[in-house]
């Protein structure tokens, strides 16, 4: 079998984990396995050099950034590659550049459009294990770039699908993907399996366990994805193609994000186009916009407002393109945020098949007294925002009532 092992930053964190992971990847080679490794930086790296680059400059995105962040996974490629060599393995340290990870010049959130395998199979064939820098690519120009936070997740899969892999290991500090965050509740389980689908649902509503671009790669090439822990080697969870038994499974987990802000803009003109030129020049700026509520105001002179959440990182880029484009077209325009509000979201594939979820959910959080501010909902999501202060009882409540400690 040929396999892929990413580990994160936790995994490589120190000089005692850099050699448990390098012992890894040889044991698995030693079993007959051919074997490509993709690393993070060490935990903690990339916020240390974040910080160092708004110290200087408090908007620093460029290629210069994307060249500082990057360094994190060079040192952690030679460590972990001097750590194989020292414990008796061969393997090879390979940087974007020497393995030609072609992507976009969108820095910091650049996506990948090709991978030259040539070297690894190169370093493969002659029994040599490469490990790869994640995180990181280059452009048509050789400039480096990134792939966004989370991003050697999706060059540990896009490695993967290039090479035809029968395994990508990801590799980090849980022992799975849980029902929802066992730090927001006790109750929480280990899944055995969950969909594509569910994994990219509850990725980008705020699951830390794999970065959404890497799930939708993986379901686009059917990379086999197994989530495990670094530290504790037993069976982790296996994100597979939905299968009839789990639509089951009305729900099969719960999200909770506190890193978005709501912003809403009202006193509009109602005319049509209006989304699409609010919504272009903020996606044209790579602010991801989610939730999005429209509403007419029931004096007509106050038109239309739009209510939608944006990262609050990126809060004060949105605001400042709002101003700009649409200021003197809207004089009377009011522009408003709240950063005080959480995501709660519920998930599963058997959603598509059972009537009735999202009036249970809000019959649930409606008994607990917590408030709705927005909804949204997909095919197999329900998506509220709640003040943030009530986040962790919305979790505890619907994981109760979608009895989600129960074993699959």
């Amino acid at each position: 079998m040929l396999i892929v092992q990413k580990f994160g930053g936790t995994s490589v964190g120190s000089i005692e984990r850099i050699r448990h992971v390098a012992q890894l990847m040889i044991d698995t080679q030693r079993r007959g396995h051919q074997v490509v490794g993709v690393v993070s930086a060490m935990s903690g790296e990339t916020n240390r050099l974040v910080d160092l680059a708004t110290q200087i400059n408090p908007q620093p995105w460029s290629k210069e950034y994307d060249m500082l962040l990057a360094s994190g996974e060079q040192v952690s490629v030679a460590l972990v590659t001097l750590a194989i060599n020292s414990l008796g393995g061969k393997a090879r340290g390979l940087l974007a550049h020497q393995l030609g990870i072609l992507t976009d010049s969108v820095y910091s959130k650049a996506r990948i459009q090709g991978i030259n395998t040539d070297a690894l199979r190169r370093e493969i064939s002659q029994g040599v294990i490469p490990v790869v820098a994640g995180f990181q690519g280059v452009d048509v120009e050789n400039n480096i770039t990134t792939l966004g936070r989370g991003g050697s997740d999706t060059s540990a899969v896009a490695i993967a699908a290039a090479l035809g892999a029968d395994d990508c290991e990801i590799y980090t500090d849980v022992d799975g993907v849980y029902s929802t965050d066992p730090r927001l509740c006790s109750k929480a389980r280990k899944l055995k399996t969950i969909t594509y689908d569910e994994m990219m649902e509850l990725a980008g509503l705020g699951a830390k366990v794999l970065q959404i671009r890497s799930v939708e790669l993986a379901a686009k090439y059917k990379v086999s994805l197994h989530v495990r822990s670094s530290f504790d080697l037993i069976e982790g969870t296996r994100v597979v193609a939905e299968g009839p038994k789990m639509e089951q499974v009305v729900v099969s987990g719960i999200a909770a994000d506190l890193n978005d802000a709501i912003l809403t803009v009202s006193n509009l003109s109602d005319q049509p186009g209006l989304a699409y030129e609010i919504f272009s020049p903020l996606a044209q700026s790579t602010v991801v916009v989610d939730v999005i509520v429209q509403a007419r105001a029931a004096n007509a002179e106050e038109g239309l407002s739009l209510s939608f959440t944006v990262p609050k990182t990126d809060l004060p880029k949105a605001k400042e393109i709002l101003e700009e484009k649409f200021r003197s077209r809207f004089p009377r325009m009011q522009i408003q945020s709240e950063t005080n509000a959480a995501k709660v979201s519920i998930v599963g594939a058997g959603m598509r098949h059972h009537p009735g979820v999202a009036a249970k959910m809000f019959g649930v959080l409606a008994a607990a007294g917590i408030n709705i501010k927005l909804i949204s909902t997909s095919e197999i999501k329900v998506t509220v925002l709640v003040d943030a202060s009530k986040a962790q009882e919305a979790v505890q409540r619907l994981h109760e009532a979608f009895e989600l400690d129960k074993s699959q």
